[in-house]
């Protein structure tokens, strides 16, 4: 499954996640098999040393990052997002946690954000750049907001590169996330089921990690780290601003 030549990859992404706002976090740990937050936590690991100051999350989703960010922290955090519905579940999630005066929540593109240079002194994006047309323009968007030297960290799904954990996750992704998703979730969730793994294979075949990784450091980025999680599934990355 995936979208139509005229169908922008920002509308694309709204249109598929604006349904799942209130079970987005489920949705995670269904996809990941349990292992988004082990995920998370290397990410938010990699984006927190050198107590900083003013954190950006970008494709913040529901806050979860932003939250992991304020709890390891003493920072002023943003929560950045291009869905309102995600926003809104996430601004719920931020005020339950005890958090509002130190979280704020922002509407906006990854693309394009609202931000002036070095405004932060470390940034973290999630399961972004699937959902963007360009990649390496995003990534240089995201740098330009970072400090010099500030810290940036990403997660990301990956597919696993052996044949044997290769297989099985093809089986997972093609055959029962779908089934998966409509038994808990109804329609919606059966057509992020349907769409993942395609999209996840695509995206890789277009931009491979070292294609990733150079286009970090295209960005202006240094000390461009990778590790692949849980046999493959998930790829969490890490560098720093150029000084």
């Amino acid at each position: 499954m995936g979208r139509g030549p005229s169908e922008s990859a920002n509308g694309f992404a709204m249109d598929l996640f604006s349904p799942l706002a209130r079970r987005y976090d489920l949705l995670c740990e269904v996809l990941s098999l349990g292992q988004n937050r082990r995920w998370r936590r290397c990410m938010v690991d990699h984006a927190t040393g050198g107590q900083p100051r003013r954190l950006l999350d970008v494709a913040s989703g529901t806050a979860g990052v932003a939250i992991a960010l304020a709890r390891r922290t003493e920072a002023r955090v943003v929560a950045y997002d291009l869905t309102l519905p995600m926003l809104r579940q996430g601004a719920a999630r931020v005020d339950d946690a005890g958090l509002t005066a130190r979280i704020d929540l922002v509407e906006g593109r990854a693309e394009q954000l609202p931000f002036p240079d070095d405004s932060f002194d470390a940034l973290t994006f999630t399961y972004l750049l699937r959902y963007v047309e360009d990649p390496a323009s995003t990534l240089r968007e995201l740098a330009r907001v970072v400090r010099p030297g500030g810290a940036v960290a990403s997660l990301e799904f990956l597919a696993p590169p052996s044949p044997l954990w290769g297989g099985a996750w093809w089986a997972y992704t093609r055959l029962l996330l779908p089934v998966a998703g409509w038994l808990t979730g109804g329609r919606e969730w059966w057509r992020v089921g349907r769409f993942l793994g395609p999209n996840i294979s695509g995206h890789y075949r277009r931009y491979p990690v070292p294609w990733t990784v150079g286009a970090w450091e295209d960005a202006g980025l240094v000390d461009v780290g990778v590790r692949r999680m849980s046999l493959g599934g998930g790829l969490v990355m890490w560098g720093r601003r150029a000084v």
